[in-house]
């Protein structure tokens, strides 16, 4: 037997000597959200994603072919792999069977050099054990070497030692974990959301092409179950972002090939919309921030589309080269790469550090696109054509764009007129209310704290941003305003780091018009202010609906059930006086304060975009051009809206 023959036996047998130890598990109840981000709602998902990464690293090494989610009745959850099953035998470190080794030992798996995978997925790796740690109850069950083998523990701690439960035929291999959240830890809720996890289900099915996916809800209110699996991988996840969407090419243009071990996959195709739709990943984790593979990408991809307009004469000599910004314009693309041993950075571990994945990505894009554009002329021509025309609006939009910029300290303040900034210039402190209305605006002014809180009133619906070319959202003076106020700059140019205010804050009226403002306001930091909606800075404020005063009683009510609710405790006499708040004009300042921009008693609601895929479609569904989905949407979700102000 070769070398290379022995070392493919050996992944194959995937035993004991693979299961390498690196550190124990003392830490993980103390501090949990050092293991998985956060003992909220994000971090219970979280120890659903460590068990499934499992299943999926399984499939990556190409012997899981079928994961299942079960949320069952109890809300605990149960995940299930046919992979080759979590070793049985003994790990020779510990003496301990690899199965209890793997639930106890932090950062003890097969992932850690010991042979047992190539690639791995999984942004922290920390995998079974924390999840162990921070569950009341878990139980293991493999599948292997014609049995059954169980292990139970409790908090982490071994309760019922490895054991065979029963005989299975021979062939039958796999695992089954199922855990029970600790409400100890996760004290904020232990309620899984179903959209949530499905959600992913449903990328990581498109990510890893022909694995099955299911997922099942079995709680009483609505058991639910939904089966994923895309044969065509990407190339089908850009055409389900693209789904409510005019596109230019027959169907999106797929790549794959492998450099130094590292796979590469990009799917893009093009759409009448004016901006573009770049999602990243690296072993299925959504690379938000980037990093070099999607360096990569942009490089091969501006100068291959360049090269081809030149050549082919589809521009003059005497034009300039189109930038990475024109080609992109109505670009959908996924770009998902696996890598052996991914280094992440960045704010939040999620941009891609691997110089050897630029070169990987760049290498085998160029190659195959450039075959593509030679081979397709007419979708080649739409392309070039797509980027001149941006070309072309760039150039109109440049002097506006520079009018955006704020000027350093040392130069003179160009600031929007309308703008009441804050004396603070410590951004984490400083907020920014948008305002619907110059009268709001007049008492936000007034009733607002002089240190943190800047106001900017806008008047009216700003421009839909969906449906227009960057030299016509320039031209918007409240648009142009809110760039030059917020310091970052938008777009392509955006830069986090420059940003004025922590807390940028949408408040409009509790009516369909106002709804409507934030929408329009929502789409244009969505899609040219992103990465303040990843980093958290984005609120829309909640102003009360009513104020009941009774004799010396004074109080601020949402909604019309507590309303009712108030009412029907009130004494009879005297008759409380209800004053329904039409609009943020009806408040004095003194009320406006109070209400909706003290910190100490205020409500905001954060926006989030954890799904980037529903996000777009939402935007591009409500705000595009497409009349049908949008009706659709709308007879769907009627039912649910009450006492609209029409």
């Amino acid at each position: 037997m070769t070398e290379e023959e022995s070392k493919q036996a050996k992944a194959q047998e995937y035993d004991a000597s693979q299961i390498q130890v690196l550190e124990g598990l003392e830490a993980v109840r103390k501090r949990p959200g050092m293991y998985i981000g956060s003992t909220s709602a994000q971090g219970l998902h979280h120890l659903v994603w460590e068990i499934v990464d499992n299943g999926i690293d399984e499939a990556l090494a190409g012997f899981a072919t079928k994961i299942t989610v079960t949320v069952e009745k109890d809300n605990s959850i149960t995940v299930t792999d046919d992979g080759r099953g979590i070793p049985v035998d003994i790990q020779q470190k510990t003496g301990k069977p690899a199965l209890e080794t793997v639930f106890t030992i932090l950062h003890a798996g097969g992932k850690f050099g010991g042979g047992g995978y190539k690639v791995s997925g999984g942004l922290h790796g920390v995998g079974a054990s924390v999840v162990n740690a921070l569950s009341t109850h878990l139980d293991v069950e493999v599948a292997k070497n014609g049995k059954i083998y169980r292990m139970d523990f409790t908090r982490g701690h071994v309760t019922e030692s490895m054991h065979t439960t029963r005989d299975v035929p021979a062939d039958a291999h796999g695992t089954r974990v199922h855990f029970v959240p600790d409400p100890d830890i996760f004290q904020e809720t232990t309620i899984y959301d179903i959209k949530t996890l499905t959600t992913r289900v449903r990328e990581l099915a498109f990510l890893n092409k022909g694995l099955r996916i299911v997922i099942r809800d079995e709680r009483p209110e609505v058991p639910t179950e939904e089966d994923f699996m895309y044969e065509g991988g990407i190339k089908h996840y850009v055409e389900y972002l693209d789904k409510d969407k005019n596109v230019l090419l027959k169907e999106p243009i797929y790549v794959e090939g492998i450099e130094n071990g590292i796979t590469v996959e990009v799917a893009l195709q093009y759409t009448d919309d004016y901006h573009s739709n770049l999602m990243t990943f690296t072993n299925n984790i959504h690379t938000y921030e980037g990093g070099t593979h999607e360096e990569g990408f942009k490089r091969a991809l501006t100068r291959i589309v360049n090269d081809y307009a030149r050549k082919n004469k589809l521009m003059k000599d005497s034009d300039p080269n189109l930038s990475g910004e024109d080609v992109r314009e109505g670009m959908t693309a996924v770009v998902s790469i696996k890598h052996p041993d991914p280094q992440f950075e960045g704010q939040t571990k999620t941009k891609l550090g691997n110089s050897d994945a630029r070169t990987a990505t760049d290498r085998i894009f160029s190659d195959h696109f450039n075959k593509f554009l030679m081979e397709n002329p007419s979708d080649a021509k739409k392309i070039v054509d797509r980027g001149i025309l941006a070309s072309k609006a760039r150039s109109a939009a440049k002097r506006a764009r520079e009018v955006t910029r704020r000027k350093s300290g040392l130069e003179i303040s160009n600031l929007p007129g309308k703008l009441a900034d804050n004396t603070s210039k410590d951004p984490e402190i400083s907020e920014l209310f948008i305002v619907e209305g110059d009268s709001a605006g007049g008492s936000a002014k007034q009733g607002r704290s002089r240190l943190t809180q800047a106001i900017l009133p806008i008047r009216g619906k700003i421009l839909n941003v969906e449906k227009a070319t960057m030299d016509r959202i320039l031209a918007n003076e409240e648009i142009r305003s809110l760039f030059t106020a917020m310091g970052t700059g938008f777009g392509e140019d955006f830069d986090l780091s420059k940003i004025h205010y922590h807390k940028l804050i949408i408040m409009t009226d509790a009516d369909v018009d106002g709804a409507h403002i934030q929408t329009l306001l929502l789409t244009l930091l969505y899609r040219y202010m992103r990465p303040m909606i990843d980093a958290g800075f984005v609120y829309v404020a909640q102003p009360p609906l009513y104020q009941v005063r009774q004799g010396k009683l004074q109080r601020y009510i949402d909604t019309d059930e507590e309303l009712n609710e108030v009412l029907g405790q009130l004494p009879p006499s005297p008759k409380p006086v209800i004053q329904r708040y039409k609009g943020l004009g009806e408040m004095d300042a003194e009320q406006l304060w109070e209400t909706t921009m003290n910190p100490e008693n205020r409500r905001l609601l954060r926006v989030r975009a954890d799904d980037a895929a529903e996000a777009d479609q939402v935007f591009s569904m409500l705000m595009g051009d497409k009349v049908e989905p949008r009706r659709d949407f709308i007879e769907e979700n009627a039912t649910f809206v009450e006492n609209l102000d029409i």
